[in-house]
């Protein structure tokens, strides 16, 4: 999961692309890059670390033109030490292109094969955002009229695409002396808007992983990118788009909604915020059925991503709210920090207790979802220390037992603590003296509630049914295998796409 951006302006989008990027940090804190497009010269500049921290004003002025990308990189597993790994990518042939990735590909290794067997391609890193970038070259070099490339081949061209890759991804691509292409996998897995802005000089297009980016930026939302389809806008600002999918099926990743995504965001007709609100009502219920309400003094959210669920709790159940949990806004999100030792020291750098919140209560903590169960052992650790009489938990999300493989770090199912275990069992793990999870089905009826046409979703990681329909036993055991040897290179076991610098990256 990574959050990227690209551009066609009037103007410089140096300072565009910088500021859409500082509004998806919370989709990435690994790496960041930037790739300007001048006539026919690319300028790049990809780091480690926050935006704020890659870019200076020397990198800025190195990055002039008109039109570009970027991304911000989450790190989904082990090592991400590679900086040739993050994004964008390049390829000078054909006609040179950059690319911005935000998914990943469950059949990465095959096409690699094939792109050195079939197609002659060489690639360079172990990420699958780079097989993908040569997927499409090839794709364009096929389509193309001789020396020349129209709509029709573009479209063709990510037609193709589809065809051979799987997965989820959601692309931004900069082609030289051309234009921005900006498209989605055929089940809309990845989120993608599009927005405009008009100025004197003329109007100005940018395609994004969440519509805050855009609203953040001056632009005014137009839509989400449809499932399998491709948006191409040239460099005077004519957009094009077209369905390039056989069977095109909006199937969206739930848990950009349950955590990912900001809340100010609007993803494919459904307001984040209002999202985790309604969350948050259904969860009453299902704590009204399980405890005893009489039981709880105060409710109090796990900043920040489920503060409005437990707020809805709260004023359903008509229970006190506090905020007894205070975040350090300055350091990253535990979730997407690669590592176990990193996560657990972070939480107690990230968060700190108000004693005279807990002291001799009874304490519903509500938090997004539980996946490792570090931060909740450590939080619920600190409740006790902080004087609290009994921690209850409540999760937002239902329990997540199996991997998820479209670019979230939910890889391997030993590191699920909802693994073989119970509801109780899980409570007596992470310190609890009870728990709640919500149930899926209303998770899903949250959303839906606010979209009906949203039918179906991607919740691999809740009931394991991968929507791609690639995904064996077997390949779960390999990727299983080869993060559990520990100094593996991934490129052994075909793990790094799943590993910090891959569409993951993305």
């Amino acid at each position: 999961m990574c959050g990227i951006v690209g551009v066609i302006g009037r103007g410089p989008v140096n300072q565009l692309l910088y500021d859409s990027l500082l509004l998806l940090q919370h989709r990435g804190q690994d790496a960041a890059g930037i790739a300007t497009s001048q006539g026919n010269q690319f300028n790049m500049y990809k780091a480690h670390g926050l935006v704020r921290d890659v870019f200076r004003t020397r990198n800025m002025r190195a990055l002039p033109g008109t039109s570009g990308v970027g991304q911000v990189r989450y790190p989904t597993a082990g090592s991400s030490a590679s900086e040739e790994e993050a994004q964008p990518f390049y390829v000078n042939a054909p006609f040179g292109i950059m690319l911005s990735h935000n998914g990943n590909l469950t059949n990465w290794r095959e096409l690699r094969e094939s792109l050195y067997r079939v197609d002659r391609r060489h690639i360079n890193t172990n990420s699958d955002s780079e097989v993908l970038l040569n997927v499409l070259a090839h794709e364009l070099q096929s389509a193309a009229n001789g020396v020349s490339l129209d709509d029709d081949a573009m479209f063709r061209a990510v037609a193709a695409l589809h065809k051979r890759v799987r997965g989820a991804y959601a692309v931004v691509a900069q082609i030289s002396g051309y234009g921005l292409l900006a498209f989605r996998d055929p089940n809309g897995i990845r989120p993608l808007c599009i927005g405009r802005q008009e100025t004197e000089e003329g109007v100005e297009w940018m395609a994004a992983s969440e519509s805050v980016a855009l609203e953040g930026s001056g632009f005014t939302f137009v839509r989400d990118v449809e499932p399998g389809e491709a948006v191409f806008i040239d460099l005077d600002g004519r957009m094009v788009a077209r369905q390039c999918a056989d069977n095109p099926q909006l199937v969206p990743c739930i848990f950009e909604y349950v955590y990912f995504a900001r809340p100010d965001s609007m993803i494919d007709g459904v307001s984040v915020y209002d999202a985790r609100l309604r969350m948050g009502e259904y969860l009453a219920d299902k704590v009204a059925r399980n405890m005893r309400l009489g039981d709880i003094d105060v409710v109090m959210p796990i900043p920040d991503s489920s503060r409005p669920a437990a707020m809805q709790l709260a004023a359903r159940l008509n229970l006190d709210y506090r905020e007894g949990l205070i975040k350090n806004r300055y350091v990253g999100r535990t979730f997407i920090m690669p590592g176990q030792a990193v996560r657990r020291k972070s939480v107690r750098q990230k968060l700190n207790a108000i004693g005279m919140e807990f002291k001799g209560k009874n304490v519903l903590l509500v938090d997004d979802s539980i996946v490792r169960g570090t931060t909740s052992r450590e939080i619920v650790d600190m409740a006790r220390a902080a004087g609290a009489n009994k921690v209850y938990f409540a999760s937002a999300a239902p329990p997540v037992r199996f991997p998820n493989v479209y670019g979230i770090d939910m890889p391997t199912q030993s590191e699920l603590i909802a693994t073989g275990r119970t509801d109780e069992e899980i409570a007596r793990a992470i310190g609890a003296d009870s728990l709640v999870y919500q149930d899926l089905y209303d998770m899903q009826q949250a959303v839906r509630d606010i979209n009906p046409k949203l039918t179906r979703f991607e919740a691999s990681c809740f009931d394991g049914q991968y929507i791609t329909g690639d995904i064996t036993p077997e390949y779960l055991a390999r990727l299983g295998q080869s993060r559990s040897e520990p100094g593996k290179d991934e490129d052994a076991g075909g793990l790094r796409f799943n590993m910090g610098y891959t569409s993951d990256d993305a």
